[in-house]
């Protein structure tokens, strides 16, 4: 068996060669390096010992070097946290499992693909459910031991893999979700998955320990060859890359490493400009670590855009951090190197330079819910799915069959899903005499209302408990009811039509994308936020903290107080709209402006 990629892509566009350059020392962190730095070198090319820890029944988890190792094959190893303290008492382990991240360019998937991943989910997966992710993908969550190896398995069947969702290298490429509105989208999209394969990992290692392929023995003559643009050591850091349409910034490209943001011309894709640097992950307590805005380099070419991902992720490689894994991130080789002195690299390696950034505005975030007709007759539906949650459930007596509902329509759709950024799930490519149909079946199984208000549409969380071992607070279980709550607060003060953009994460690392949000939770422990506001509306600006270590009645009596001079106080706009409530608190002074990250966020 073999790892469906795309051969015809990564044998064009990928060097067979190592792609080295010239390092300057100054450019790099002295040091001893990270004990992940060890762990990747030692690994084999991602190898490790993993095959030999599925054998291992003694216990349902991973060695430590394992543990990180599986990352780069798309899995986290995680356990229940509502019976780990039970287990503790009975002298057992942990319940350990895998959560696994698909990786899926543009979060596009097929109907088979869909019903596949369904049947999995229902049979061996602790919770029965499928998540939609902040990462345009999806995940299971609970997977033992046992079917960790049929999970893989299940997914390449039907022409899918987990391969580097996760870990020290370029993650899963985002790219705004509607392709075929446009033929611009739809050149936005084979960009994404362009520069998906070509940053892969080329070591066969995922191949061998999931999929059975034969394993190549690697020699020390030919460890220069087998990941000419990792390298030995892979990234420092994660890495995130998106492409983008505007007006819609439905990805936030200020969350991500680097951006392609398209730019057009007679309708047709002329290039891109190039944004690098943006990142939300910070320590609580660290004033080292902060969230960034990605800066702008400038245009290009659309020829030039692999050659541009290329040496961006090759300079992040050579001078990232890797003595200090929380300053690793390219927003920190920025600010340590210089912007200027990063771009010239990129530019020298590439071999190409940016020209002066075209105009364009990042003007809304949110994914159009209903119905969008697209440029080829078709129509494409975006369904509302809080939390990106699918399951089947019950609640007041009324049962919730969310995740049995794609499931039909996945029988009977002749196009295709897209997964968004937002937790959100389109329905595209919809003949005009199946939309009474497919509408039916999502109204049916509750996937479809009428009722959802423009808040909860803009609100989002993170998973954080049960399953994320990185949790200080709830999030995901925690939003629906506080956004309730929020709801009341608009309608309190005749603002029920009116939305503010609203993110909750469990701890300070930004899946959630909370520093993106004109009101931003940020966990601390259990019911304790720090409470950030003043974001804006376009996914362009770092909300400030308000105060820190509230819990949520505490919060809700802040917002009850904010929410209501907002109503009273805030102004009309240049074009016409009244004011949006990250641009009021900073205009009347309640917080001020972040306007460069590391000198702002923290005075």
């Amino acid at each position: 068996m073999t790892l469906l990629i795309d051969k015809e892509i990564v044998e064009k566009e990928t060097s067979k060669t190592a792609t080295t350059y010239p390092i300057d020392p100054a450019m790099v962190v002295q040091g001893k390096h990270a004990d992940n730095e060890r762990l990747k070198i030692e690994s084999d090319f991602l190898r490790g010992t993993i095959a030999d820890d599925l054998n291992d029944r003694i216990t349902g988890g991973f060695t430590p070097d394992n543990f990180q190792l599986i990352r780069v094959h798309g899995m986290y190893q995680q356990d229940d946290r509502d019976i780990r303290a039970e287990r503790q008492k009975q002298k057992l382990e942990p319940l350990h499992n895998v959560m696994l991240r698909a990786r899926m360019p543009g979060g596009v998937i097929t109907p088979k693909q869909w019903l596949a991943i369904d049947k999995f989910a229902q049979e061996h997966t602790s919770y029965g459910s499928i998540r939609l992710t902040t990462r345009q993908t999806f995940q299971f969550h609970g997977v033992l031991k046992p079917d960790i190896k049929l999970m893989h398995q299940t997914l390449h069947s039907v022409g899918l893999d987990s391969l580097a969702t996760a870990g020290d290298v370029n993650r899963n490429v985002l790219c705004t979700p509607n392709p075929i509105e446009s033929e611009i989208h739809q050149q936005a999209y084979a960009w994404a998955k362009k520069i998906s394969e070509h940053l892969l990992p080329q070591s066969r290692a995922y191949a061998e320990i999931w999929l059975d392929e034969e394993k190549l023995e690697t020699t020390e003559a030919s460890k220069d060859s087998v990941e000419p643009i990792l390298g030995a050591s892979y990234l420092p850091r994660k890495f995130k890359t998106t492409v983008v349409v505007p007006p819609q910034n439905d990805i936030d490209v200020h969350a991500n490493d680097l951006n392609f943001v398209a730019i057009s011309k007679n309708g047709q894709l002329v290039g891109f400009n190039v944004l690098v640097g943006g990142g939300l992950a910070m320590t609580h307590g660290d004033q080292l670590t902060y969230p960034r805005r990605a800066d702008d380099f400038g245009f290009i070419k659309v020829d030039d855009t692999i050659a541009i991902a290329e040496a961006v992720v090759t300079t992040q490689r050579d001078w990232g951090n890797r003595v200090n894994r929380k300053n690793a991130k390219t927003k920190y080789t920025l600010d340590r190197v210089g912007i200027d002195a990063f771009k010239t690299e990129v530019e020298k390696r590439a071999g190409v330079t940016f020209a002066e950034s075209k105009p364009y505005e990042f003007t809304e975030r949110g994914d159009r819910i209903g119905w969008v007709a697209g440029i080829d007759g078709k129509y494409h539906l975006t369904l509302f799915i809080e939390n990106g949650r699918l399951l089947d459930y019950s609640e007041n007596d009324h049962a919730k069959q969310l995740k049995t509902g794609v499931a039909q329509i996945a029988k009977i759709h002749h196009g295709d899903f897209r997964m968004t950024a937002n937790q959100n799930l389109i329905i595209a490519g919809v003949a005009e005499q199946d939309k009474a149909k497919i509408e039916t079946l999502a109204r049916q199984y509750g996937l479809l209302k009428d009722d959802v208000s423009l808040q909860r549409t803009s609100s989002m969380a993170c998973v954080a408990f049960p399953t994320c071992p990185l949790a200080m607070a709830e999030a995901e279980r925690f939003l629906p009811s506080f956004v309730t709550q929020v709801e009341g607060l608009l309608t309190k003060n005749n603002l029920s039509d009116e939305a503010i953009i609203l993110r909750v994460t469990g701890c300070p690392n930004g899946c959630g994308r909370a520093m993106l949000a004109e009101v931003g939770l940020v966990g601390k422990g259990p019911d304790r936020y720090n409470l950030y506001l003043g974001g804006n509306k376009g996914g362009t600006r770092i909300p400030k903290i308000y105060q820190e270590n509230l819990t949520s009645a505490a919060i809700l009596t802040e917002l009850d107080s904010l929410i209501a001079r907002w109503s009273t106080e805030r102004e009309a706009t240049v074009n016409g709209e009244k004011e949006a409530f990250g641009d009021f608190v900073i205009r009347v002074g309640i917080v001020s402006e972040v306007k460069v990250s590391k000198r702002d966020f923290y005075d």
